[in-house]
């Protein structure tokens, strides 16, 4: 089992037709699906800014801004299969599907070390696929990514979140980053014609 974590910047982008169609044709039965929260979480971040309100509610927020994302994405392509918990994942890729999660499990009553701004979808997308024990998490993004940068240093330049490369550690999974234009790769990947791990 795979997890695909699409960035939210793709979300605007007609590339990400060509991300969906793919993964609904070769992730049948074997990927899910992890949206960023896009525009969605950038509205929640100005909101924040401007009234000054806690960590706390703006990570809910922010939850509900990758469910939102995820309902973006079912819009564009019904072939993908809505998974309204963790639990759920399983049965849909028995019967074929590729799943695409909506993560309202993950809104908190009190803060803990996942409610900051430094926590984003790039760990959730990990937690998720420790939870699941994927076989693989790949991470699509928008920006340039420096095929000979570690984890760590991806987190530093702003690639993925400042924590990731620490909770990575313990993954039992190859972790690959592409671009969004990087379809062609994905493919060979889900193909097993080829192998871009970062680690």
């Amino acid at each position: 089992m795979w997890v695909v974590k699409i960035g939210g910047s793709l979300c605007g982008d007609p590339v990400l037709l060509q991300w969906l169609d793919l993964l609904t044709q070769l992730g049948g039965g074997r990927v899910t699906i992890v949206c960023g929260g896009g525009s969605f979480a950038d509205e929640v971040r100005r909101v924040q800014a401007h009234w000054e309100f806690d960590d706390l509610a703006a990570h809910n927020m922010a939850v509900l801004a990758m469910a939102q994302t995820a309902y973006q994405l079912h819009a564009l392509n019904p072939a993908l299969q809505l998974a309204a918990r963790r639990a759920d994942i399983p049965a849909l890729l028995h019967l074929g599907k590729t799943a695409l999660w909506l993560p309202f499990e993950l809104r908190r009553d009190q803060p803990d070390a996942r409610t900051g701004w430094d926590t984003t979808s790039d760990t959730i997308a990990l937690d998720l696929a420790k939870h699941l024990n994927a076989e693989q998490l790949v991470m699509v993004k928008s920006c340039a990514i420096d095929p000979a940068l570690t984890l760590a240093e991806l987190g530093a330049s702003g690639v993925l979140d400042p924590g990731f490369a620490q909770l990575s550690g313990d993954a039992a999974f190859p972790i690959t980053l592409l671009h969004k234009n990087q379809v062609a790769a994905m493919r060979a990947l889900l193909l097993g014609e080829a192998n871009y791990a970062v680690r």
